[in-house]
């Protein structure tokens, strides 16, 4: 029996592999398995940072070649009097990082608001205002005003947006690409800037409505349910400026009519007591000089019995 020369030993060493392929054609090693918790690969070049500030978002969204970048915002959402305004406005990265007093106009003092409005004026691209009044508000409804107005405010813009970034909800309609940032007066820049500019043009017209009606007090809660301007609508009942759409606001109109229809019953009744009395003093004075005394049903002016009957009737 013989051997094939070519088949290996019994006991000799296995036959090594052949060498893998060099040069161009040598394939490409697989690649790296993602990290532990992660599903897809990270793009950082397109990833908002957290320690970015305010400018995360525009300066990410300029890198991906969405510029300008505007930024909507409302002031007077939860006010029961006085307008709702809305402002868009169009910031370019590189001035955002030279507004260092730029923030959420809530968290802002009135003065440190002002500063910022008069530089978000000087440094913006674009930007537009838009008021609705409290009669659109009640006509119309609160939320549909809302989206409506920030529609308007960025169809006002001069420059054509190549992203938008709204505060808190989305708003569809607009025709450029959106994202509805959750309190993004606090987290990106544009939208802070509309903010301040919502907030300080509403500010303003409060206080010109309070030269208007100063029993309100306007010029401190602007128009926002306070205790001091709960008192305020219990005393004098709202004023044109307010909406009816709010219950706190139909409630204190219907004290208020009740109020007004019992003072006035009460003018138009002491009236007719007046009246009354001249006639039964007169009709008296007659009996008394004709000798006719003690007709029933006749009694001298002024008895109560008779005025609160002719009251009732």
């Amino acid at each position: 029996m013989t051997r094939d020369c070519d088949a290996p030993a019994a006991n000799g060493p296995a036959p090594s592999a052949p060498p893998a392929p060099s040069g161009p054609l040598a394939p490409s090693a697989p690649p790296a398995p993602p990290a532990t918790g992660q599903l897809y690969p990270r793009y950082p070049g397109y990833t908002p940072r957290r320690d970015g500030g305010l400018a995360a978002y525009e300066t990410v969204l300029a890198r991906a070649g969405f510029t300008p970048v505007a930024g909507i915002d409302e002031a007077g959402r939860g006010a029961c009097a006085g307008p709702l305004v809305v402002a868009a406005v169009v910031l370019e990265p590189a001035s955002i990082r030279r507004m260092p007093g730029l923030a959420d106009s809530k968290l802002l003092s009135p003065q440190a608001r002002e500063d910022a409005y008069a530089e978000v004026l000087r440094r913006a691209v674009d930007w537009h205002v838009v008021v609705i009044g409290s009669d659109v508000i009640d006509a119309t409804g609160l939320h549909v005003c809302n989206v409506s107005g920030m529609r308007r405010a960025f169809a006002g813009l001069r420059s054509k947006p190549g992203y938008v970034l709204t505060d808190g909800f989305p708003v569809r309609g607009l025709g450029t690409p959106a994202l509805a940032v959750w309190k993004g007066d606090r987290v990106t820049a544009s939208v802070a800037a509309a903010s301040i500019l919502a907030k300080v043009s509403r500010d303003r017209m409060m206080r010109d409505l309070h030269e208007r009606y100063p029993q309100y007090g306007f010029d401190r809660h602007k128009g926002y349910v306070t205790d001091e301007h709960v008192r305020a609508l219990e005393q004098h009942g709202p004023c044109p400026v307010h909406r009816y759409s709010f219950v706190n606001v139909v409630a204190a109109a219907g004290r208020a009519a009740v109020s007004t229809i019992t003072a006035s019953a009460t003018v138009e009744a002491g009236t007719a007591v007046e009246a009354g009395t001249a006639v039964e003093a007169e009709a008296f004075e007659a009996l008394v000089a004709s000798g006719l005394s003690g007709v029933s049903g006749m009694s001298p002016a002024g008895a109560p019995g008779q005025n609160e009957r002719r009251m009732d009737s």
